[in-house]
């Protein structure tokens, strides 16, 4: 072993010169060559392979070195965080062994707080059941109602003028009607309702003795407005026939009309007996008949004031049959016929005005019967309205007279009344589908009229004509017509029919009218009234103020703007 480091020393000068003198290469392989024979010089070369294959592996083995050096380095790093991390498990364990008997405590109290609730679960939903039922049934019953009405404001200007007036002075009102209600089903057959409005200014005053207004006038100093029960009513239409429907109470009309007869705020009282039946064949659609029974009032017996008509009630007893045709698919007609009689209707003249008898023949400030009188006598001036008032915008334009004698005195009727009416109302489409025709023409007669000393005619007829293009169905659409009446004095009792004339009978009107829908439930409408006296000769006929004699009554202007909301 020295030997070879010896000789490893020896050769290591003479392996770093040849490397260091590569020129002299080609010497070498000749010397090589001139000394291959030489068994010294190979055992040197065969020690200078053995250092160099040593060298290699010192080398392998110091990088080896390296590599296991940096492996421990390594792994004491990882034993250090080894230790580290054993160190914080076993904390991590004590912790959570603390924990875990927090948690068995924990659970042993959740397991009985469960246990008492489900027991109050139990109980809860015992009781939301049945609180579940009883809204169900709350439910049940309030969706068998229908809450419905609305809110109507009004700017109402009234013009009347002749040359030399001196009184004739314009009237600008503002006005407000509010109506609401519901209506429900009572049961599978019956419908009931209960509606509420406001009442009216009669004489400048609220009041609900105006049957045939609900406006109420912005005025006396903010004043609460009156505001009385509407309708009440109950129908009858059973499931198993619904051809038949039946009605009593206070109600909306259920039947053929027009404002010629009745006007559209009144709401009779009584019953009516409706049998209807639809059907396929290709004209006649549906026939319906319907008996009336209007109670407008109840005397009770003996005297009452000056009303001596001892236990006599008032009533309007009647019936109407309608068809319903479709002559053509754009053509809709329906016509009506009614007959209906006014039994004990004196009532309502005295109700409109009080009772002053004569003094005398030659009397001023009373009214005189008229049937004693020679034809084309002339009657004294007329009385002056009384306090109580059914609608003074509706005065008393009937013939009347004063019957019986002293403390009997009561005001009258000339004529009885009995409405033979016919009605015809017509619709036919049009290529635009939001503008349908809309026709509609009456007829009326009271069969029951008599003359009288300054009517030897008899005073006893009413026509109605109406037309107008557009519908109110949806946003925007909108209707524009005109109307136009002509109602003798005794054609109609004058306390029911249509209150914005310029007088209820012994009347020529003509009205224009626009409606708009704005939004489904709201309303824009504009009304222009044009309207005068019929004959200013007749008894209680309603006159200009200070009217010379002779001088037809000038057309009185009356024009209505309206906001209407319904809901």
């Amino acid at each position: 072993m020295k030997k070879l480091a010896v000789l490893f020393l020896l050769a290591v000068p003479v392996l770093l010169h040849a490397q260091a003198n590569p020129g002299k290469s080609k010497a070498r392989r000749r010397s090589k060559t001139a000394s291959a024979g030489d068994p010294a010089l190979t055992r040197l070369q065969e020690l200078e392979k053995t250092v160099t294959t040593q060298q290699q592996q010192i080398q392998q083995l110091t990088e080896d070195l390296k590599q296991r050096d940096q492996q421990w380095a390594h792994f004491q790093q990882d034993y250090v965080q080894a230790k580290q991390t054993a160190s914080q498990a076993q904390t991590q364990a004590a912790t959570a062994e603390t924990a875990s008997e927090q948690a068995n405590t924990a659970v042993v109290a959740l397991k009985t707080d469960i246990a008492k609730l489900q027991t109050s679960v139990g109980q809860e939903t015992t009781t939301d059941k049945e609180l579940q039922k009883q809204i169900g049934g709350i439910q049940n019953v309030l969706s068998r109602f229908r809450i419905s009405g609305d809110v109507r404001l009004r700017s109402d200007s009234i013009f009347q003028n002749y040359s030399g007036c001196a009184a004739c002075v314009a009237r600008n009102r503002a006005r407000v009607r509010l109506r609401l209600g519901v209506e429900g089903k009572l049961g599978e057959d019956f419908i009931g309702g209960i509606y509420v409005a406001s009442g009216a200014n009669v004489n400048g005053t609220a009041s609900l003795a105006d049957p045939t207004s609900t406006n109420e006038t912005f005025t006396n100093f903010f004043e609460r407005k009156a505001v009385g029960f509407d309708r009440g009513y109950i129908i009858f239409q059973p499931q198993a026939a619904k051809w038949i429907k039946l009605t009593g109470g206070k109600f909306a009309y259920d039947w053929e009309h027009t404002d010629l007869t009745f006007d559209p705020d009144l709401n009779p009282e009584g019953f009516t007996e409706k049998f209807s039946w639809d059907f396929n064949n290709p004209v006649v659609k549906n026939v319906s008949f319907e008996g009336m029974q209007l109670l407008f009032n109840e005397v009770a017996g003996g005297l009452v004031g000056t009303n001596v008509n001892r236990g006599v009630d008032s009533n309007a007893l009647g019936g109407q049959a309608v068809l319903r045709l479709q002559p053509a698919k754009i053509w809709t007609s329906t016509p009506s016929a009614t007959v209906l009689n006014w039994n004990g209707a004196d009532p309502i003249a005295q109700a409109a005005l009080p009772v002053l008898p004569c003094a005398s023949a030659a009397s001023t400030g009373c009214i005189q019967n008229p049937l004693t009188p020679a034809v084309g006598t002339p009657l004294p001036p007329p009385l002056t309205p009384a306090v109580r008032v059914l609608n003074s915008a509706n005065s008393l334009t009937n013939a009347t007279f004063i019957a019986g004698t002293g403390a009997a005195q009561r005001r009258a009727f000339i004529s009885g009344f009995e409405y033979a009416n016919f009605i015809w109302d017509n619709t036919i489409l049009t290529p635009w589908t939001h503008f349908p025709w809309h026709v509609t023409a009456e007829y009326e007669q009271n069969l029951r009229a008599r003359r009288s000393a300054v009517a030897p005619s008899r005073q006893n007829k009413g026509y109605w004509f109406d037309t107008n293009i557009g519908a109110q169905k949806q946003r925007n659409d909108v209707q524009i017509g005109y109307n136009w009446m002509r109602i003798e004095q005794d054609a109609v009792i004058s306390q029911f029919n249509e209150s914005e004339l310029r007088a209820p009978t012994n009347v020529l009107a003509n009205r224009f009218y626009v409606n708009w829908l704005l939004r489904s439930n709201t309303t824009a409408a504009f009304n222009w009234w044009i309207g005068r006296t019929l004959n200013r000769n007749l008894q209680n006929s309603s006159l200009a103020p200070g009217l010379p004699a002779g001088r037809q009554d000038p057309y009185l202007n009356r024009l209505q703007f309206d906001l209407i909301y319904k809901f």
